[in-house]
């Protein structure tokens, strides 16, 4: 019976990141909050999960935009042997990426451990899903006019830094540089582009860094049932959140972050 309770429980936690990962409410609060009001928690020492559950969704991420990557590889490597201009926004694209990344890369190394530490209280994240929430308010309906071909060296530059500041829990990752991206008058798809892309980079360095941490121990079918059911919720919820740009409605991610960051100030 125990052990069907810690599966129930890590079944949970890994739909819960897969869902919240790719929209803009903040995974990483979620989680802390499961376990603060429901006692749903993993061990604070063990990065396995974390880092599981980051493949999971990095999974998803690759499927869906399989054949954006595929093309920008592509591109790229023709544009370095042939110096094509014909594929130079692709590599240029590719240029950006790395830009973009290098920020979170940067502050996660120096500050990561710190931020975890100290700013991950209910209070902290309550005010981050308020911050969230107005930011989502505030560009609502922009409608940029960059494309891809558009972007540039400053585009990368701030929205690398609007990845890093989603370090603090409660700052939505995807939430943080799509209202950033949009800021800048980039179309909503190209944001949302450059956003997910963005991910893969800064998923596959957290992996990288943390992989000689994992200890499966005796949870490896709790694990598997996680990290099954967060590659499922990740898929269905970025496929979903696509279709929710494509209406233009983030006003409801922004309602549901109000709501939320209000009750629990309200409760604590």
């Amino acid at each position: 019976m125990e052990e069907l309770i810690i599966i129930i429980k890590y079944a949970f936690l890994g739909a819960l990141q897969g869902f919240t990962e790719p929209i803009p409410i903040s995974s990483s609060g979620h989680l802390i909050l499961a376990q603060e009001f429901f006692g749903i928690s993993v061990a604070e020492s063990d990065l396995s999960f974390e880092i599981l559950m980051n493949f999971a969704s990095l999974i998803a991420v690759v499927l869906i935009y399989r054949a954006d990557l595929i093309r920008l590889v592509e591109n790229g490597l023709k544009y370095i042997v042939k110096r094509d201009e014909v594929h130079k926004n692709d590599f240029m694209f590719i240029v950006y990426l790395i830009i973009g990344t290098i920020p979170a890369g940067i502050i996660g190394i120096l500050f990561g451990d710190m931020i975890s530490e100290n700013l991950k209280g209910i209070t902290t994240i309550a005010v981050a899903l308020l911050v969230t929430g107005v930011a989502l308010w505030l560009i609502r309906n922009l409608k940029g006019r960059k494309s891809d071909k558009n972007l540039n060296v400053r585009d990368a530059i701030i929205v690398g830094f609007a990845q890093a500041i989603a370090l603090i829990p409660g700052i939505s990752r995807s939430g943080a540089t799509i209202v950033a991206a949009m800021g800048l008058g980039m179309k909503q798809e190209t944001a949302l582009r450059y956003s997910f892309l963005l991910y893969i980079p800064v998923s596959l360095g957290t992996i990288i860094l943390k992989i000689s941490d994992m200890n499966f121990g005796e949870l490896l079918i709790p694990y598997s049932v996680a990290f099954i059911l967060s590659l499922i919720f990740s898929y269905f919820s970025l496929k979903w959140f696509m279709g929710i740009m494509e209406r233009g409605n983030l006003k409801y991610f922004a309602y549901y972050c109000f709501a939320v960051g209000l009750f629990i100030l309200f409760i604590t």
